[in-house]
């Protein structure tokens, strides 16, 4: 096993809920170490960019309309095999498919406010985490 580093990003349901050290607490004890954190509020500009893989589809505008509804938390996380380790903690995307103790099954309160992202690949993960983070930002 590798380790390895995966973005995640708790969302604004979740500093509006004022739960992210809750979900900071899951992601600790699933021996994710948290290694670079920083709470933002993204630009309209920066969510487009973030999400443009989903620019057809018709949430899109939800989408950024809601990633910038409030600060969020971007995260760089390592650990071994983070990013499978990463997306099963965080559990499936609709709240309701999700399995006891995942993030969003305890957190999250519909699937358009699912709580947290998480990067699907080592690749995105890269890709992710240098759109909010520098080399000197990140300590482990």
């Amino acid at each position: 096993m590798a380790t390895e580093r995966t973005f995640s990003i708790l969302k604004p349901d979740a500093t509006k809920r004022n739960i992210t050290g809750a979900v900071n607490a899951v992601i600790e004890k699933a021996a994710l170490r948290i290694v670079g954190q920083r709470r933002i509020q993204m630009s309209r500009a920066q969510a487009e960019t973030f999400y443009e893989i989903h620019k057809e589809r018709p949430f899109f505008g939800e989408l950024v309309t809601f990633m910038t509804s409030g600060p969020v938390v971007v995260q760089v996380l390592e650990g071994e095999n983070a990013v499978a380790r990463y997306r099963e903690v965080m559990g499936a995307t609709n709240p309701a498919q999700a399995a006891e103790g995942t993030i969003r099954k305890t957190f999250s309160e519909s699937v358009g406010e699912n709580t947290v992202h998480g990067s699907d690949s080592a690749e995105n993960a890269k890709i992710e985490i240098a759109q909010f983070f520098e080399d000197g930002d990140i300590v482990g």
